[in-house]
């Protein structure tokens, strides 16, 4: 029999005073080694004593076990943690080795010690009165301050002002007596100066016999997390292009002041809806960084003309809101007024002066709506009532303006769904020439058959196709259509050539050439029999690309018509620069020329100009014998207008044609 208390069992045993341990997840048998990886025995354990073991965390501990090993009854000292999710491992002794259980004790203190001292954290603990116990490596390096100078000092008085040292005295007694962990977050002074840390604290029990507890404090540095928060914080409420309030930061504004508004029955608040005018052609043409310039430097124009109570904020684009609490009409209608004239002035770029407008709409609390989205809708729409005014003006809400919404509504969603359904079709007018009578050319004009409404005239849609961007698209089939019939007229023996409009807005479309030179492979032409006709506003915004375009058309066979002549800006002698075959003199100076002495001396003026650069004239509008007796008198080269025929579908035209036996084609 072996002697239980000479404290060599084990070695007799196992050939060690100190044998590894492991018990498996999936086993209550306790596994007892000289060297680790090796098991020399296996013990049953009850289940109650599997449990014990697997109830160790990842932290070293110790527990006690009573065993039976080869019939000889021990008491086992176990020392160590939990290894994973399936082995629970570490050292065991002799109860009565106290040798071999200190050394035990030792290694496994040793390395929880290193784990405290070299973890990337703060590790401080305290006792109830604040006294610092242990003050890791990490603490030493962010603190500049040695555990041996800190070590039984008060952590109130040392990393603490006086009014936080009084505070935290009080939270920590509170602790102690709930014994609950708690999170917090203070500014320490480090060698890097002030950083913000969180604070993480919990309760231990001390294992000395004594019932003593202590706060295990376990700090991260959070300063750069919460630079982040609170820049996400501003992303999310501030437009990062002009650093305004953005459309989700006002939006919460106006809220809250609809709020305090509703209790207080005299207080009127104001909603300002800014549209800039043109603003697309600044980008297209100068380039989105001179556009973005544009909106920084208006942002800042319009701030100077805010008056006490307002606030500007961006939407997005080139739309910007103002919320005027507490205001009048007219106050705002004064403050809308000084923003168009302070921005009538040229705006300064780098190199460049551009010059810049505004539509503006206005609403008031209570009486245009008390919701949020009641006064923004209703501004919006006082300033797109602007815009139809002519732009660079200002619109207070009527209600009679939800009439003109409703329409562009309308419009926009019926127009889509022609362009998708193909309810376009071509009309066709001749041009005639005045000196022998004959066909020269028709003009293809679009007609819209809504599938609602029936035909629709284009003046109740085309300039909404233009505001909208949709005349690309419409654009683009018409090309396409009057490119088919000119080539269908072709292969039947009719030379007609198809003159087709195409606005500023297509201008910008710089795929129209490309689209035109397909369609002429498609068609196995050589050129075009499709002429462009364009009208003076075409020039205005960026003539240098307009002639560009021009001339590319040109060299497809294209001959170029400037429309409604007599009503734009320009001059004959400006349109000498420009690669123009045709003037088609608008139908204003038209109009009774047979008796209207001005314009008769007008039109001769052009004529004679005229004849001077190469031009040909065309006469539009023309509606009386009279009339193209007049013109032919004086050498007009063509005619268009009613008295020869109204625009006409393409079989109505072909009757037409037939009909005018007398009318001969020229080439």
């Amino acid at each position: 029999m072996f002697d239980e208390n000479d404290g060599a069992v084990l070695e007799v045993l196992l050939g060690t005073k100190s044998p590894c341990w492991r018990l498996r997840s999936d086993s209550n048998a306790l596994e007892l080694a000289a060297v680790p990886g090796r098991a020399n025995v296996a013990v049953a354990l009850s289940a109650a004593q599997a449990k014990e073991i697997r109830d160790l965390t990842g932290v070293t501990s110790h527990l006690l076990l009573d065993i039976a090993l080869y019939g000889q009854a021990i008491k086992l000292h176990l020392v160590g943690k939990k290894i994973d999710t399936h082995d629970w491992a570490g050292t065991a002794s002799d109860y009565a080795d106290a040798l071999s259980v200190a050394e035990a004790l030792s290694t496994g203190l040793a390395s929880a010690e290193k784990v405290v001292s070299e973890v990337n954290s703060l590790v401080v603990i305290l006792d109830r009165n604040g006294i610092v116990q242990r003050f890791n490596r990490m603490c030493e390096e962010v603190t500049g301050m040695r555990e041996v100078d800190v070590i039984g000092k008060s952590a109130f008085e040392m990393f603490m002002s006086p009014d936080q040292g009084r505070q935290s005295r009080t939270n920590i007694k509170q602790f102690f007596e709930n014994r609950q962990s708690f999170e917090v977050e203070r500014l320490i002074n480090t060698v890097k100066g002030p950083r913000l840390y969180q604070f993480r604290n919990k309760f231990v029990h001390s294992s000395s016999g004594v019932d003593e507890v202590f706060i295990i404090s376990s700090g991260t540095d959070i300063t750069d997390e919460r630079d982040a928060q609170r820049r996400l914080k501003e992303l999310a409420s501030t437009d990062v292009l002009t650093g305004l309030m953005n459309r989700y930061a006002i939006n919460a504004k106006i809220e809250s002041a609809l709020e305090d508004a509703s209790s207080d029955p005299s207080r009127v608040l104001g909603v300002v809806f800014l549209d800039l005018d043109n603003f697309k052609r600044v980008n297209d043409h100068y380039g989105h960084v001179n556009g973005d310039r544009l909106i920084k430097r208006v942002a800042q124009i319009v701030s100077e003309c805010l008056p006490e109570g307002a606030t500007l904020a961006r939407l997005g684009g080139d739309e910007f809101l103002i919320l005027v609490d507490p205001c009048t009409q007219a106050l705002l209608e004064n403050l809308a007024q000084t923003i168009i004239d302070r921005l009538r002035a040229p705006i300064h770029l780098e190199f460049m002066d551009v010059y810049s407008s505004c539509s503006i709409g206005i609403a008031l609390y209570p009486e245009h709506g008390k919701t949020i989205e009641a006064m923004i809708s209703h501004a919006d729409t006082a300033m797109y009532a602007a815009k139809e005014a002519g732009k660079h003006t200002y619109r207070v809400f009527l209600p009679e303006m939800n009439q003109k919404v409703a329409k562009y509504i309308w419009l926009d969603t019926e127009l889509r769904k022609a362009i998708d359904e193909k309810q376009f079709i071509l009309f066709y007018q001749p041009l005639i020439n005045l000196c022998t009578g004959r066909l020269h050319s028709v003009e293809a004009l679009i007609r819209w058959r809504s599938n609602s409404r029936g035909l629709v005239a284009p003046g109740e849609f085309i300039r909404f196709t233009e505001e909208s961007g949709l005349i690309i698209p419409i654009g683009r089939w018409l090309m396409q259509e009057a490119a088919w019939q000119a080539a269908r007229w072709h292969e039947s023996g009719l030379n007609i050539r198809i003159s087709i409009n195409i606005s500023a807005r297509q201008l910008r479309d710089t795929a129209i050439v490309n689209q035109l030179r397909e369609l002429v492979e498609q068609s196995g032409t050589a050129r075009t029999l499709i002429d462009i006709e364009l009208t003076e506003s075409s020039f205005i915004e960026d003539e240098k690309a307009a002639i560009e375009l021009m001339r590319q058309f040109k060299q497809m066979g294209a001959r170029i018509l400037l429309d409604d002549f007599g009503t734009g800006y320009s001059s004959l002698s400006q349109l000498t620069r420009l690669p123009i075959d045709v003037i088609k003199l608008d139908r204003s100076f038209i109009t009774g020329i047979d008796q209207n002495f001005q314009a008769q001396s007008l039109v001769r003026s052009v004529l004679g100009l005229a004849r001077a650069f190469g031009f040909t004239v065309v006469a539009e509008g023309v509606e009386t014998e009279r009339e193209v007796q007049f013109l032919k008198d004086i050498g007009v080269d063509y005619a268009q207008g009613f008295f020869y025929a109204r625009p006409m579908a393409a079989e109505a035209f072909e009757a037409w044609l037939d009909d005018k036996k007398k009318l001969r084609l020229i080439a």
